[in-house]
């Protein structure tokens, strides 16, 4: 058989093979998603059908917050008793992509409360006090991107597993008893889902390793490649799509795929959890140097760390200076940092995370956050803390700049 030039006349469908075309460019597309949709699965040990592949993880967020619980009201009804009443539970310092969600399901009629935390922890004697029949979903992430705190996903989901525990007539609880909810198709306890788009490089992303019900990961925060992320959610928790459309990603993410992102992530994925044991030891080392620097160098500093760290991420206080322009100084010396999330650089009020993990405002209010990833070297960081200990020099005595 002579060999035949292909013609691409699918333009319409898109400028490459479309993954749900029926022709050779778009099975060829559709191997290449799956192809990323299988390594994705097995890094994080869950069925490919788990995987539903998004723009980011702030889209996986709403859709594992919003697309629950309104999924969960879907299959109640109209009729079914407490379907308006439902309870939520979030942690307060997590990404904005969590709060913001949390805000929309209040303004639709949910009871939405804050984690409590206690010592950089989710007090979890607080925790079971506060579970409801009604709770349907525990928001939180696994590592914090501000602070690097590490939190115990494993012990709030031990918790729901416990179920709701009533309180007898003398004020003291029950034994815990599985929750029964008033909704139809509703789980009978909990779920819990995780923002783990902060751990790869350092921690384990298993689904095992968070106990978490759903996953949230990003491909920005373990590699150069943007707009994509990974809800990890089996096919049988109750999920309604932000938006319809096409139908693609089990119908819950509507919009053609990028098989070329998504193999890009899955390389970058597997790259993460390949070197994560040996980043994780240099950037505890490095961390610890630059730490015990920056305090010789500036005494007053003040360093957000909790009993479990992300070793990779630093976050400082600096009462009194202006750090944004810190910013500025350190910028025009070859150094990129931030004071907090880039999603809420215009905040007037100062990191959020670490108002809710410290309760000091005036902490909140000074942050600089240095974060850094495995082709960073110890020199580069240790001249970073001199350039720094030089600006805030200058920012409390400029006459001497």
């Amino acid at each position: 058989m002579w060999w035949k030039r292909r013609i691409y006349l699918d333009r319409a469908a898109g400028m490459s093979g479309n993954p749900s075309s029926l022709h050779e460019e778009g099975r060829r597309a559709k191997r290449m998603l799956e192809d990323a949709r299988i390594i994705v699965a097995r890094l994080v040990e869950v069925q490919a059908d788990d995987v539903i592949f998004t723009s980011s993880a702030t889209e996986s967020n709403a859709l594992a917050i919003l697309g629950h619980v309104r999924a969960l009201r879907a299959l109640a009804g109209p009729d079914v008793p407490g379907r308006n009443n439902m309870h939520v539970l979030y942690l307060p310092s997590a990404h904005a992509s969590i709060i913001e969600n949390m805000k929309i399901l209040e303004k639709e009629g949910v009871a939405v409360e804050p984690l409590p935390i206690t010592d950089f922890r989710v007090d979890t004697a607080l925790l079971t006090k506060m579970l409801r029949p009604e709770t349907v979903l525990v928001s939180m992430d696994a590592v914090c991107g501000e602070t690097g705190v590490v939190w115990n996903t494993r012990e709030v989901a031990g918790i729901l597993k416990k179920g709701y525990s009533a309180p007898s007539e003398k004020g003291s609880a029950q034994a815990a008893k599985p929750m029964q909810h008033p909704f139809s198709g509703m789980a009978s306890r909990p779920l819990l889902h995780v923002d783990a788009s902060q751990a790869p490089l350092t921690e384990k992303i298993t689904r095992a390793h968070f106990d978490a019900d759903m996953l949230t990961f990003d491909a920005s925060k373990i590699s150069e490649v943007r707009g994509i992320g990974v809800l990890v959610a089996h096919r049988t928790i109750p999920l309604e799509p932000l938006y319809r459309g096409g139908g693609q990603e089990r119908g819950l993410r509507a919009g053609s795929e990028s098989p070329e992102l998504a193999r890009e992530f899955a390389r970058a994925l597997a790259a993460a959890v390949r070197t994560h044991d040996s980043f994780r030891m240099h950037a505890f080392a490095h961390r610890a140097r630059l730490a015990k620097l920056l305090t010789v160098l500036i005494p007053d500093i003040q360093i957000q760390e909790g009993k479990a760290q992300a070793p990779h991420i630093l976050n400082l206080s600096l009462p009194g200076r202006d750090t944004d322009y810190l910013v500025t100084l350190l910028d025009e010396e070859g150094f990129a940092v931030s004071t907090r999330s880039a999603c809420e650089t215009d905040s007037e009020e100062g990191s959020r995370a670490v108002f809710f993990l410290t309760g000091d405002p005036a902490r909140a209010r000074s942050t600089l956050r240095v974060s850094w990833g495995p082709s960073t070297r110890s020199r580069a960081l240790m001249r970073f803390a001199k350039t720094l200990a030089r600006a805030v020099a200058f920012i409390d005595n400029p006459s001497r700049g």
